[in-house]
């Protein structure tokens, strides 16, 4: 079968790193080819050559047939290569028309252009059932309908070879269900589709052949057909990985946190959180499950004390936490870690670390009055200790404490932040989205320590846009739509059809 793209013996390098070495791969024109592997795997470097971000130190790819040199996007985009990235890249106050035609404006005189570009996207629309309005405002589409205008702009620009990074990492099942619709329709009319995801089951579902990378080199290409879910994950990681870890019998202690009438309002009286109420117990893990943007993130940022309620009460081991003291939310934070108040923010880089420190110094950040000696000065030996003990407790990759934390990648700086919040002993973990972005060996360990806090008596309440993280984790599941609890239900109920519906508005528990 001719192929579309391949890659002879690319490597490329980033200072000591070597981001890619050797690889060597095809991919069937008119396929869907999976390509995937652990963070730092080397997947999106090889990517970003062929799309013209980077420029391989040796190798070749080969479009078509064909011995190409892509420079720039620019080349990549003349040669039939489209990208959808993870982070959609959509002007929001602009409509769907304008953000296809930015780049591609033709000339001044936009008017003379605008009906007939208008007229083309409805054709690939009705072509594709992309079911998208040109002239919609992207704020005030779905996330699934921004993704969609990621894939029309790409139809628009004549993309033959279509890259996609994590797709569906913001999908409710039944907006990821119509990704694939149009995935296939793709396929089917002779394109080919690149698909990067950590996914394992929309591997198996959807795809025709996998490549799988592992530290810059590529270690197993297989038939979907022809393979399973832990082979797959078993070639990532280099070992088996459990499908299902152990936790002790669901056994609820006393009532940690109780969450009664929450509002929040924005600047201009929208309402962003309307009448929230539920517990979470010791010994309990509560996941909220909702499509981003739902009000998880700003229920989250209440109780962990960097935004105040407009109203409504918060019980943290019977006691109000003291919203009502502060005009602002400034040093709440800090009083609420005093408290027992554990906090992994769903956005890490913002949030969580201070990407030119180092990694010790990330392991301290908001706890900082824990290593100070009876002077009042930093005890450096006992903060070297304690970061020792947690990268190695943690599985923190590489283990050098001394290392700029942006340096490491993702999953590995989501390790740093959970053991610097679990080393803390709370009483109750706040988590928004544990494990996005990071690899299956990751998400193992991170599940692990999570259930093992569990199991130790903490109360946990977490958010996660992942059904099945929801599933493995939760002990009961809160469901969020349009900033309400759209129902509560135990995880025996779990059923992802049902969840689905909740998340979108078009069913009551």
């Amino acid at each position: 079968m001719q192929s579309a793209v391949e890659f002879r013996n690319i490597s490329k390098a980033f200072g000591a790193v070597q981001a890619n070495a050797d690889v060597s791969f095809a991919i069937a024109k008119g396929s869907i080819h999976g390509v995937i592997g652990e963070n730092g795997a080397g997947k999106s470097t090889l990517m970003s050559i062929l799309y013209g971000y980077y420029n391989a130190d040796s190798g070749q790819v080969l479009i078509d047939g064909q011995p190409r040199d892509i420079r720039t996007s620019h080349e990549a985009i003349a040669l039939g290569i489209g990208m959808v990235h993870q982070h959609f890249m959509l002007v929001e106050n602009m409509t769907v028309l304008d953000n296809v035609m930015l780049g591609n404006e033709g000339g001044f005189k936009l008017a003379a252009t605008r009906g007939a570009v208008e007229a083309k996207l409805r054709e690939i629309c009705d072509r594709y059932r992309l079911d998208v309005d040109p002239l919609a405002t992207i704020h005030d589409l779905s996330v699934g309908a921004q993704q969609r205008v990621e894939i029309l702009k790409q139809i628009y620009r004549s993309a033959d070879i279509l890259i996609l990074d994590e797709p569906t990492a913001v999908l409710t099942a039944q907006e990821t269900a119509s990704l694939f619709e149009i995935l296939r329709l793709f396929k089917d009319q002779g394109k080919t589709i690149i698909l990067i995801t950590h996914k394992l089951q929309e591997i198996m579902e959807i795809t025709d052949e996998v490549t799988v990378m592992r530290a810059g080199r590529v270690v197993g290409a297989v038939k979907t057909a022809e393979t399973s879910k832990e082979q797959l994950a078993n070639m990532m990681v280099g070992r088996p990985i459990q499908s299902e870890l152990p936790r002790a019998p669901y056994n609820p202690g006393a009532e940690v946190l109780k969450v009664s009438n929450l509002q929040l309002k924005d600047t201009n009286g929208v309402a962003l959180l309307s009448d929230i109420d539920f517990t979470v117990r010791a010994g309990e893990v509560v996941a909220i499950a909702g499509v981003s943007g739902n009000g998880q993130s700003e229920l989250l940022e209440i109780l962990s004390g960097m935004r105040l309620p407009t109203a409504g009460r918060v019980d943290f081991v019977g006691q109000p936490l003291p919203y009502a003291d502060r005009a602002n939310a400034d040093g709440l934070p800090a009083t609420f870690r005093a408290l027992g108040i554990g906090h992994v923010p769903e956005d890490r880089l913002r949030d969580g670390v201070i990407k030119d420190f180092s990694v010790m110094q990330n392991t301290v950040f908001g706890y900082q009055d824990k290593v100070k000696n009876r002077w009042g000065l930093f005890d450096y030996k006992k903060i070297a200790q304690r970061c020792a003990h947690l990268m190695t407790a943690f599985d923190v990759r590489p283990n050098n404490p001394d290392l700029r934390i942006g340096l490491l990648s993702g999953g590995n700086q989501q390790k740093v932040v959970i053991a610097r919040e679990v080393a803390a002993q709370p009483k109750l973990m706040l988590v928004g989205q544990p494990t996005r972005g990071v690899d299956i060996g990751t998400i193992e360990s991170i599940h692990t320590q999570l259930l093992r806090l569990r199991d130790e008596g903490v109360a946990i309440l977490l958010s996660s846009v992942e059904l099945e993280e929801v599933r493995a984790l939760a002990d009961r599941i809160i469901v969020m739509c349009g900033g309400r609890i759209a129902g509560i239900l135990p995880v025996d109920e779990f059923d992802t059809t049902r969840i689905g519906l909740l998340m979108g508005g078009m069913h009551k528990s």
